[in-house]
């Protein structure tokens, strides 16, 4: 089963990509968020066909039993696949099974009442207050020219002042200069959001827009590379690379470590949790929940500093 070809029927090929399509139209699921459900149904659907030894269809697919769910599982951890993983491709598989049932008339409840394996979430790894100071003051450090400093610097202090991801930073356009004071961002899944704009990250930008070369117009990206084209996320994850080596920070000091830290200080200053939700533009609150957890991790840090066992 480990080195089966996904190689699906016609008619289920063309179910799932009809349900793929709607996962794309109605829920706004992301390009990389899209493969990898089709990778995931597609080894489904191949294991079932293999499994079962005889026709299956559409119709067959909210039909399969506990015992064919765990069989499935147990060649996915065979192969390799994480906790975390598969209980992703699970989910997948609980959304097409339930659109399956729905076009056939079929009962999902087997399917869907399944639970997945149980994972441990990795916490985030913001950096301290210090560290993030620190890495807007270095990482236009080793720029080859000033322009491209002030550029760097501009993009991190939008990933740490306004938690943006760095994808939501580069598709900013020459429109969004001046900074407003509340910028709405298209996220994750086409979700929108505001987010208020904090004066350091407005005047930033400023100084960028003043040393950039190239001309800014409304509909071309606001950051250029360096012949003009838009910047590579790589050659800031690059920067920010060498800063933290300058500094001595943990591999972790990475650009979304930004946006972490953006979020884990903002809580620790008594932000509300509901509001930083919105500020990220997390669509469950359980995924903002962990910075609770890296806060308290950091208060009993300071607290085991403050009172050594003897």
């Amino acid at each position: 089963m480990a080195g089966l070809t996904p190689i699906l029927a016609p008619a289920l090929s063309a179910a799932l990509t009809d349900w793929l399509a709607q996962q794309r139209a109605l829920k706004g699921a992301a390009p990389n968020t899209t493969v990898a459900y089709a990778r995931d149904v597609n080894r489904f659907l191949s294991f079932m066909c293999h499994y079962l030894g005889e026709s299956f269809g559409l119709a067959r697919v909210a039909a399969v039993s506990q015992s064919d769910l765990r069989a499935w599982l147990a060649a996915e951890r065979a192969r390799g696949l994480s906790p975390r993983s598969l209980a992703r491709a699970l989910s997948a598989v609980k959304g097409f099974a339930a659109w399956a049932a729905d076009r056939t008339g079929g009962d999902a409840t087997t399917v869907l009442s399944s639970r997945g394996p149980k994972y441990r979430r990795k916490l985030p790894r913001p950096l301290s207050e210090e560290g993030a100071a620190a890495i807007l003051t270095e990482i236009g450090g080793d720029a080859h020219q000033d322009w491209i400093a002030i550029r760097d610097t501009a993009i991190a202090t939008l990933l740490y002042g306004l938690g943006l991801r760095i994808s939501e930073a580069l598709s900013l356009t020459g429109a969004s200069h001046p900074l407003p004071t509340t910028l709405r961002i298209t996220g994750k899944g086409g979700k929108t959001r505001l987010v208020p704009v904090i004066p350091t990250a407005a005047e930033a930008v400023d100084a960028y827009v003043q040393a950039c070369p190239f001309g800014l117009a409304h509909d071309q990206p606001l950051f250029r590379g360096a012949r003009g084209g838009p910047v590579n996320p790589r050659l800031i994850q690059s920067a920010m690379e060498r800063a933290r080596l300058r500094l001595g920070l943990p591999a972790t000091a990475t650009p979304h470590a930004l946006r972490h830290s953006f979020a884990t200080h903002l809580l620790s200053a008594g932000g509300d949790l509901r509001a930083i939700q919105e500020l990220l533009g997390h669509a469950s609150l359980s995924t903002t929940q962990a910075y609770t957890a890296v806060d308290a991790a950091r208060l009993m840090e300071v607290y085991e500093k403050a009172h050594p066992r003897a």
